[in-house]
């Protein structure tokens, strides 16, 4: 099976296959909903999941632009100012040694329940894959590549948009993928803490009725978006350092 799309849908039924004969076993629909069960609830409340897939689509979007901007500018500026690394860096790995359910109920009572508390959930997760693969590629470009730079009189900003950056591209795309994996995560945490609307609301709400089935059909639709997702950052990271090697 060379085909990737072929072998993705092979595991999807295998999954599927998988799922029905553990719903098959006696466990309670409240439990496990079979794939059936499921898939009548993503298409009699289709409007309704929809809806709320669009709000948590917008999120995730809103996150993932706003924490590639800031692992950007944070990864350029650590490495074009060493005091501004030694300054940075402990914040940025601090950030991270919180965990994000323990910032989600400060975000929300700071932001409100809209759309800022989950987008800013989001770019907490975001941003740290972008700033470190990014500032490591930049980290790792060859000295060689700047000293040839230097002898023929480039600029310092030439050489860090011709030689810095475009060396450090590739790493740039690794953190982008990591992102794009991660993006949900954010948002859908922020809406688990506080929210009217949104998938994650969706599966708390349905979740409390006892409506596992609905619960299932927000988690599909959460897993088929977050993997649209990371496709299209794939293909776009591909086309734009189609130089690089695999």
């Amino acid at each position: 099976m060379r085909s990737p799309l072929l072998r993705a849908i092979t595991l999807f039924a295998g999954l599927l296959l998988l799922w029905q004969l553990v719903a098959l076993t006696g466990i309670p629909a409240f439990l496990l909903p079979s794939p059936a069960a499921t898939a009548d609830a993503l298409w009699q409340n289709r409007a309704y999941l929809g809806w709320h897939s669009l709000i948590t689509g917008s999120e995730i979007l809103c996150g993932l632009l706003l924490g590639t901007a800031l692992g950007v500018v944070l990864a350029l500026g650590m490495i074009l100012s060493p005091m501004l690394q030694r300054w940075l860096m402990p914040l940025v790995l601090t950030s991270q040694a919180i965990p994000v359910f323990a910032l989600a109920p400060l975000l929300v009572l700071w932001l409100g329940f809209g759309m800022p508390a989950k987008v800013a959930m989001a770019v907490l997760v975001i941003f740290f894959p972008v700033t470190s693969a990014f500032f490591d590629g930049l980290r790792r470009v060859n000295s060689d590549y700047l000293d040839l730079a230097r002898t023929m009189g480039a600029s310092r900003r030439a050489q860090l948009r011709h030689v810095l950056v475009m060396s450090a591209l590739p790493a740039l795309g690794s953190g982008l993928r990591m992102a794009a994996a991660v993006a949900p995560i954010g948002a859908i945490i922020g809406e688990w803490v506080g929210s009217s609307e949104g998938l994650g609301y969706v599966m708390i709400n349905a979740n409390a009725r006892m409506q596992t089935d609905l619960c299932f059909a927000a988690l599909f639709i959460l897993v088929l978006m977050t993997v649209l997702l990371w496709r299209v950052t794939d293909t776009l990271i591909r086309r734009l350092i189609s130089w690089s090697p695999e």
